[in-house]
């Protein structure tokens, strides 16, 4: 089946559209007299506080992949959490099922409900969604002009069942990722082809080396023409951010840097429950995380 978003684009997508933005802004669209402030006074916010954005990536009618990225306004500074796809919850009703898993959330209570989810398991309120689909990725691949990565091995597995069909089929080594590829290397988790290799951690190992793709990718996008990538990539992207929301926090956010932007996993361990693979949140672990995200002692 066809996999939308994985790590990279949805967060690209959120860093560009912000940043570009920006320039937009400046160059006068708006008559040029931006208060940095608006992007505040417009979500309701202080200018010490922070800005939680929910990023899904969507496989059909489920939730692919799920990002928490929380930007301090203050320190400029951004943390992602990516949150495995097969984390468990407790549903009303169900108990050691698919629904437990934290990806069927959306299916049947849409954003509004994942969200709560995610205060749920997280503690951290999110303030606005960036949802983005298979067409989007490719575009914002191909905007940047492809992405350089250094594939770990050859990753080799097909699927003629999937929508659109599947043949992965990329060498290790370095190498320009593009559009079409850089789903496939998004996608690839293990082989179905005898001498060759997957990751070894399965989904864990394909999130660590989705994020190192999505700090390549943010980095060469903030030295490319912003507008551009924006313009291609945003006619596949569903949001609540208004293009003022959007412009102004773009305005606040000049002095951001890549080197600001940490990626962490939620913590917790894969346990096969009932013939099912879940990934059981660290409740203790996750607490520590998300208060050193927030600086609370």
């Amino acid at each position: 089946m066809k996999h939308f978003l994985k790590v990279f684009f949805i967060s690209l997508f959120c860093f560009s559209l912000v940043i570009a933005g920006g320039f937009y802004l400046l160059s006068g669209v708006y008559g040029g007299n931006a208060d940095a402030t608006d992007i505040f006074n417009i979500i309701g916010m202080n200018k010490d506080e922070r800005v939680n954005v929910l990023l899904l990536g969507l496989e059909h009618e489920r939730s692919d992949t799920i990002m928490v990225a929380t930007y301090d306004t203050k320190t400029k500074t951004v943390d992602v959490i990516s949150i495995p796809r097969d984390t468990y919850v407790d549903r009303d009703g169900f108990a050691n099922s698919a629904n437990n898993k934290i990806n069927s959330v959306y299916t049947v209570k849409g954003i509004e409900g994942l969200e709560e989810m995610i205060q749920s398991i997280t503690g951290i309120k999110v303030d606005k969604y960036v949802t983005i689909d298979y067409d989007g990725v490719r575009a914002a691949v191909d905007a940047v002009g492809g992405v350089e990565v250094d594939v770990p091995f050859h990753m080799r597995y097909t699927d003629p069942y999937s929508d659109p069909p599947l043949d992965i089929n990329i060498p290790a080594g370095k190498q320009i990722i593009n559009g079409d590829n850089a789903m496939e290397f998004l996608r690839f988790r293990k082989t179905n082809y005898s001498g060759y290799s997957g990751y070894a951690e399965g989904d864990l190992g394909r999130i660590e080396a989705q994020q190192g793709f999505v700090k390549a990718a943010i980095k060469k996008a903030l030295t490319f023409r912003l507008p551009k990538v924006v313009a291609e990539v945003y006619p596949y992207v569903d949001t609540d951010f208004s293009m003022a929301e959007a412009t102004s926090l773009a305005v606040g956010s000049v002095g951001l840097s890549t080197e600001n932007v940490n990626f962490h996993v939620l913590p917790g361990t894969t346990k096969t429950i009932n013939g099912l693979s879940f990934y059981i949140m660290d409740q203790a672990a996750t607490k520590d995380l998300v208060y050193g995200i927030l600086g609370i002692e």
